[in-house]
């Protein structure tokens, strides 16, 4: 059965046309209908609605400026909408940029009295690796979401609201922009996980029967924990940056639990590195065997020709054409291979012949040469 390759999906990186003006807003054709979902709670209640548009928003922050809002944006198809986004919560063009240009490093912003953060989030999906942007802003009161794809992995924390689970709905918006940076950094952890159970199965198949889809299979692993790593590197600058900033829209207490994936950084860091050399030890024994086998090959092959070396060396010597009797004078000459006319000459060489292979194998067998291994 042929298997599956485990491979980061291509993404074609996303970027404005050359000449284009700092802060465009270029939506891609592909680009998905705009699909907006708004969360508001507080300690004791919370509301889920699906919203039209920037109008919407509005009404709400208006009616309801003592709850957290999150509005949990999916899909570019609609420009003048994100424009309007930016002009309502003072968003710089340059920030709704990286936004729509989907393939930005980690990093956190601080402009007009809201930070901007971009997380990647990994999954697999049909025996790819898919690699995604979450797009975050952050505000005294709000958190916005945008993502490119109406599928995502923050379920667990639109069902912490709705059930009012551990802290969600008596902490602030701080604490639900952790919790949906942490679920991203989080969902390492399962990939990282199946990285690992094929690296164990690529160990057993190296040592048993080495090929070259499996050092393929061993490059692709090597190329896909080089991406991740480089990933979870700017995932923990940017953990870093919060922990030590003084971003007024982020508690004390909430730094605490941002302390704590910047620790879950570490620990993908380390099991990343512990998987790249791994793979790096995978190679060396992918060489080592075939080297191996090519060496089980030629000690074969030298049995095979160190047994008809003397053999040769007999028909060679009973080739040459050395005359008993001088056609020109007549003379005998007795010592010229007098067994060649013997009535028992042929079968006396070939019963030399056949000792002396038998003689070889059985000194090879007992050299251990003729065993496997």
């Amino acid at each position: 059965m042929k298997r599956p390759n485990h491979r980061i999906k291509a993404k074609r990186v996303r970027h404005s046309p050359p000449g284009t003006a700092p802060g465009a807003i270029v939506i891609p054709s592909d680009a998905l209908d705009l699909k907006l979902i708004s969360f508001y709670y507080n300690q004791n209640e919370y509301f889920e609605k699906e919203l039209s548009g920037i109008t919407d928003i509005r009404n709400q922050l208006k009616s309801f400026p003592e709850h957290y809002h999150w509005f949990d944006i999916k899909g570019f198809g609609n420009k003048h909408f994100l424009e309007q986004l930016a002009d309502c919560f003072g968003i710089h063009r340059l920030q709704m940029e990286d936004v729509v240009n989907v393939y930005q490093r980690p990093k956190s912003e601080e402009f007009r009295g809201h930070l901007f953060f971009i997380s990647r989030i990994i999954s697999e999906k049909q025996g790819f690796l898919i690699n995604d942007q979450l797009s975050l802003f952050l505000g005294k009161n709000f958190v916005i979401t945008i993502q490119d794809k109406y599928e995502d992995v923050l379920e667990p924390v639109r069902d912490r609201i709705r059930h009012g689970k551990g802290n969600m709905r008596r902490s602030g918006s701080d604490y639900l922009t952790y919790s949906l940076m942490d679920i991203a950094i989080d969902n390492f952890y399962p990939v990282l996980e199946k990285i690992g159970d094929r690296l164990d199965e690529l160990q057993d198949e190296l040592l048993a029967n080495p090929s070259r889809d499996s050092l393929n299979r061993v490059l692709d692993t090597k190329r896909e924990l080089v991406i991740l790593r480089r990933i979870i590197w700017s995932e923990r600058d940017k953990m870093n940056d919060i922990i030590r900033s003084s971003f007024i829209e982020i508690s004390d207490p909430t730094k605490v639990y941002f302390r704590d994936s910047y620790d879950h950084c570490i620990q993908l860091l380390d099991l990343i590195e512990s998987y790249k050399e791994i793979t790096a030890s995978l190679m060396d024994v992918y060489h080592s065997s075939v080297s191996f086998k090519l060496n089980q090959v030629m000690k074969v092959l030298t049995i095979i020709s160190t047994i008809f070396i003397p053999l040769t060396f007999i028909v060679g010597l009973y080739g040459m054409n050395f005359s008993r009797v001088d056609p020109e004078t007549g003379k005998f000459f007795p010592l010229n291979m007098p067994e060649l006319y013997s009535p028992h000459g042929y079968i006396i060489v070939c019963g030399i012949m056949v000792l002396i292979v038998i003689g070889q194998i059985i000194f090879f067998y007992k050299k251990g040469w003729l065993t496997k291994g």
